[in-house]
């Protein structure tokens, strides 16, 4: 074998080596970054204070946003909530109380399903809840697209709109 021949024999393995253990190494460290938070995005629309009727309460419009994988921790609304589903399907679960699941408008509405403590439904785009104090409950976005719901909130004013449990 002449030394051109043996030098290539050596430097094609030597540099498959090279190339493999570069892509191992960026492989290893791609699989074991810390992947994208999922996150819930809850954005302030409107709101009144004092509105007729509802003295030291704060009247919000908000729209929250919940990317696939995001999960809403247990919680409660100190107020009567009304959330509507925009877009997506939100896995929804109730601790405490009970929700009835609606569609259509709030002028004839139709009951799809009723939520009880200790059962998970799915509210899916264009159906809507009202939630009450007393109702403890917690959600995710269990599909592929974000779930976009519309909030009309009463609520004390000062007082956070949802309360952890």
């Amino acid at each position: 074998m002449t030394f051109l021949r043996a030098r290539r024999a050596l430097l094609v393995p030597a540099t498959a080596v090279a190339l493999l253990s570069s892509g191992a190494g960026i492989g290893w460290a791609v699989g074991f970054a810390d992947p994208a938070p999922v996150v819930v995005v809850r954005e302030p629309l409107a709101q009144a204070e004092a509105p007729r009727g509802a003295p030291g309460r704060t009247l919000g419009l908000s729209r929250v946003t919940v990317m696939p994988g995001a999960e809403l921790a247990s919680h409660h609304h100190p107020g009567t909530q009304i959330a509507r589903i925009a877009n997506g399907t939100l896995t929804y679960s109730v601790e405490t109380g009970a929700v009835k699941v609606m569609s259509g408008s709030s002028d004839d509405p139709t009951v799809v399903r009723r939520i009880t403590a200790g059962h998970t439904g799915r509210i899916r785009t264009g159906q809507w809840i009202v939630e009450q104090p007393d109702e403890v409950h917690h959600a995710a976005n269990r599909g592929t697209e974000p779930v976009v719901i519309y909030l009309a909130t009463l609520f004390t004013t000062g007082a956070p709109p949802s309360l952890p449990n």
